[in-house]
């Protein structure tokens, strides 16, 4: 079992990274396999809905979204990371997420993410957390992913990577989540040795609201 941790901050060992590691620390202790896999700090741009993907198979545009898709097919569980900015996700995990959600679907890999489970980890130095968190966990719920988890929401605080280290209560939070994340991954081993099928799927029906 394998979950892939994305850090979305533009600093490679930064305060989203921080928090990363703690949640990697616990879920290794608990004999999951981890990768931080990093965006960068290269611009990414959006989706530009040209809907080439559907055809090629990939995203148009071929960097770090094309790379991380690649790598998710080995992947069991995803945490994506992020720090606010401006009361909202970093302009480059949105669009990292965008193309990485939509091209995925749009090219039939659907299966790379659905049923897997997904939490977010917010960072911040001080406000914006909830916004930013309710924010990225609509890409899971739109995928038929599991939310994980933890005993208060997956956020920390400090402007530096020593003051994440300070916050007591968001580094037990990073803890807590990776167990229940580690939790969930062995419940879904246990299933699929009993034979317990995933759920029916049904043809998609797109509708909007003019008819």
């Amino acid at each position: 079992m394998k979950v892939i941790l994305v850090n979305g901050g533009p600093h490679k060992e930064g305060c989203t990274y921080t928090a990363l590691k703690e949640v990697e620390k616990t879920l290794k202790e608990e004999g999951i396999e981890t990768e931080i896999f990093w965006i960068k700090n290269k611009p990414v741009g959006g989706c530009i809905a040209c809907r080439t993907c559907a055809t090629k198979g990939e995203c148009v545009f071929d960097d770090v979204v094309n790379e991380f898709v690649e790598k998710a097919k080995e992947a069991d569980g995803f945490i994506f990371g992020t720090p606010v900015h401006y009361a909202a996700a970093s302009g480059n995990i949105t669009g990292f997420m965008d193309r990485v959600f939509y091209s995925a679907s749009s090219a039939g890999k659907a299966k790379l993410f659905m049923y897997k489970p997904a939490a977010t980890v917010i960072s911040a130095r001080r406000a914006g957390t909830t916004a930013t968190y309710d924010q990225l966990n609509k890409y899971f719920g739109i995928t038929q992913m599991p939310i994980i988890s933890s005993r208060y929401w997956n956020m920390v605080h400090g402007s530096k990577p020593e003051d994440v280290l300070k916050d007591e209560e968001g580094m037990q939070c990073m803890r807590i989540l990776a167990r229940n994340m580690a939790y969930y991954l062995k419940c879904i081993e246990a299933g699929k040795e009993k034979g317990i099928e995933l759920p029916k799927q049904e043809q998609t029906t797109f509708t909007n609201f003019i008819k």
